[in-house]
């Protein structure tokens, strides 16, 4: 590698070592200020700290190199030294290109760039010998290389010590500026010449280090960027794994104790006549071991004075609800009054009707307040709620308005809490002191090491059994060509007195197109399901509020027999005479997003399907979420997998958890890596809460130096 110095200015001297690595990249020598805002743009990087932490994606065995008669289809990429003897910008436009072509004893191979072209066709000389690395493709069966790395080839560095070089991520227009992936690696390696152990400073405790067998910090960065071998590099790649979610639960586990030890609850101290006359008398079926098991948790949180802060996830019709209202009866038990708060109005009615239904014949008064409550009723209902005459409040995010103020909330349980903004559940838990036990519900199954990560800083319950004697819902694929015959199966089943979902998709990108999609689907429904014999609610998003809920509550009371609709209806529609479920384009959907609307159904005593429609020719991903659908009704089978297609970012609800920000570690490949490190963390958090143990104070210290530089993301 080159040697690059720093840039001498007066402002940008060199500091002491404690802050080296804080230095702005601009004044790293061979950066410079244009380059500076280019790397600040395109890749993060401002500081030397940054630079440090961009990664290579892939080294390269310089050792290694193919002749160009061993290049074949079965050949990924390929590193090929030899004499360039021709080269020529061709085309026009778009189709503008460098064609050049590089031979070896063997025979001769095309290197072809769309990009900065200008810039590669200065830095070649015909006649010179180059080293060329890329990706293999064939072009009229000779083979190719595209947008191939180059540089001058020496015979030197073929022989002597093999060695590993980065190939580091970058982009089009920073190497139009000269900063390809092996300029950024030259930057890199003259900026370690400038880093000591202390700029690098341990951060784990030695014990830890020592029970892990850990290379020093420093040398794990240098093998990472740098490696003198490839087991070295692993070495160093687990380490830099290990620390990454080491100090993850480390943090989460600190915020969960600091909130356990001095977040003040109510003290729910008996289980009394309500919980034990409901459980006994009106509950209607046996409680299945895991909804056993979270009560004994929430019973077990709400016992000891330290407010409760729990998330409760579990599948569509695993029976979240009955735990929810038991928990209900055991604030009413203790004298404290209880609020359910859900997302839409529909969902908000449906929790309403089941718990009034329920508690009929109970010494409870259960209320709902929505948005199309009456001023009467409302009046009434706020001033029983301040009395402490009203026990139980059922709501959508009106609950959270000025004007409703309770007696004395104790309990607090937000459905579907992904829908609600973390300020909207600030206040709510601010209607009560001390703020009253909170439970928040998803029927998004979160694979297990996603929760660790992006709720880590929440006690976590699942439920991940369904009630006995649920039916499983049976799920088949079936092209376009076929919509007659699956209409016709619809049919057999409306004529047996059943409903069904017939569902559009509806892509913010494409929202007119889609829109004309559906009116279309619409009309071909309406045709196939002519009235006066049958009837069909249509909803979508261009509808008014009013208009929405008339047509779903129409199709809720079983006026019509068929809803058409784009996926307002995934969450919170209970229809338990629904059992057909077709999803029109099913490869425009998410694998968890199907699966909710594949929830819709199945809620009944009668046999349902899911139909999943596609184009003649899905795309390899589209055929694999249909596959997995099509084979399990778990969803949180379903939801590892859709961790594994689409990483844990673009998972709902955790997008922007700093939690998930991490530069090595993933939370597919090193789930077992992800216990190890929640393990260690919750022994040392155990053994020494404060961190003042000697051991521990560098991690200490760490934690401070970062303190504020992650964006986390609060449920509450």
């Amino acid at each position: 590698m080159g040697t690059v110095i720093f840039a001498a200015t007066k402002q940008a001297a060199i500091s002491n070592y404690t802050s080296i690595l804080n230095n702005p990249i601009e004044y790293l020598k061979g950066v410079g200020p244009l380059r500076g805002d280019l790397l600040k743009k395109e890749l993060n990087i401002f500081t030397f700290a940054d630079l440090l932490n961009h990664f290579p994606y892939r080294h390269l065995d310089k050792t290694k190199i193919n002749l160009v008669k061993e290049i074949s289809h079965q050949t990924e990429y390929a590193q090929v030294a030899g004499k360039l003897i021709s080269k020529e910008i061709i085309g026009e436009k778009r189709s503008r290109r460098l064609v050049a072509q590089l031979k070896d004893n063997t025979g001769s191979i095309e290197l072809v760039w769309f990009q900065g072209i200008n810039w590669v066709d200065k830095l070649l000389e015909i006649g010179g010998l180059y080293l060329a690395f890329g990706k293999t493709s064939f072009f009229m069966s000779s083979p190719q290389l595209t947008h191939p790395e180059i540089e001058v080839y020496t015979k030197e560095k073929s022989e002597g010590k093999s060695f590993l070089e980065p190939v580091y991520p970058t982009t089009e227009k920073l190497k139009a500026k000269g900063l390809g992936a092996r300029q950024i690696g030259k930057l890199t390696f003259a900026l370690f010449a400038h880093i000591e152990e202390r700029d690098l400073a341990e951060n784990l405790p030695a014990t830890i280090v020592a029970q892990y067998k850990f290379m020093p910090r420093r040398q794990a960065y240098l093998q990472l960027h740098f490696p003198s071998g490839a087991e070295n590099y692993q070495q160093a790649l687990q380490r830099l794994k290990f620390e990454e979610l080491f100090i993850t639960q480390v943090r989460l586990g600190l915020v969960r104790l600091q909130r356990h030890r001095y977040s003040k609850g109510v003290v729910f101290e008996q289980v009394g006549d309500l919980f034990n006359n409901f459980y006994k008398n009106h509950l209607p079926f046996q409680l299945t071991g895991a909804q056993k098991r979270v009560l004994k948790e929430i019973r077990n949180d709400t016992a000891h004075g330290r407010q409760m802060n729990r998330l409760l996830q579990g599948d569509v019709g695993s029976g979240k609800t009955i735990v929810a209202l038991l928990c209900m009866l055991l604030a009413a038990d203790n004298g404290y009054q209880a609020c359910l708060m859900a997302p839409t109005e529909i969902l908000a009615t449906q929790h309403y009707k089941g718990i009034s239904e329920l508690l009929k014949e109970m010494p409870v008064t259960v209320r709902l307040l929505t948005g199309s409550t009456k001023k009467k009723e409302r009046n009434q209902l706020l001033q029983q709620l301040q009395e402490g005459s009203l026990h139980f409040l059922i709501g959508t995010h009106a609950l959270i308005e000025e004007t409703v103020q309770f007696k004395n909330l104790g309990f607090a349980i937000v459905d579907e809490q992904h829908r609600f903004g973390v300020a909207q559940r600030a206040r709510l838990w601010k209607k009560a002191t001390p703020p009253p036990h909170v439970l928040v519900m998803t029927a998004t199954p979160i694979p297990r090491t996603l929760a660790m990560t992006a709720y880590g800083d929440l006690d976590y319950s699942v439920i991940d059994e369904l009630p006995p004697g649920r039916i499983p819902i049976t799920t088949v694929h079936r092209y376009e060509h076929a919509r007659a015959s699956v209409l016709d199966f619809v049919r057999s089943e409306i004529d047996k007195g059943r409903q069904a979902y017939i569902i559009f998709p509806l892509i913010e990108e494409s929202e007119k197109l889609d829109y004309e999609n559906l009116m279309r689907g619409y009309e071909n429904v309406k045709a196939f399901f002519a009235e006066p014999k049958y009837w069909i609610s249509m909803v979508h998003g261009r509808q008014d509020a009013a208009t929405k809920e008339t047509n779903m509550q129409r199709f809720v009371k079983g006026d019509t027999q068929i809803m058409v609709s784009t996926t307002v209806i995934e969450v919170g529609v209970n229809v338990p005479n629904a059992t057909v479920m077709v999803i029109e384009s099913t490869e425009k959907f998410g694998l968890s997003q199907l699966h909710q609307l594949r929830g819709r159904v199945g809620r009944g005593a009668e046999k349902s399907f899911c139909i999943l429609l596609t184009a003649p020719q899905p795309t390899k991903e589209a055929k694999e979420r249909i596959n997995i659908l099509c084979s399990t009704n778990d969803g949180f089978k379903v939801a590892e997998k859709d961790l594994e297609l689409r990483g844990p970012g673009e998972i709902e609800g955790t997008r922007q958890s700093g939690a998930l920000n991490f530069k090595l570690a993933s939370l597919v490949q090193d789930s077992q890596l992800l216990q190890t490190a929640k393990n260690t963390a919750e022994v040392l958090i155990n053994e020494d809460p404060e961190l003042n143990s000697a051991d521990n104070l560098p991690l200490k210290q760490y934690l401070q130096q970062q303190k504020g530089k992650t964006a986390w993301s609060k449920i509450s």
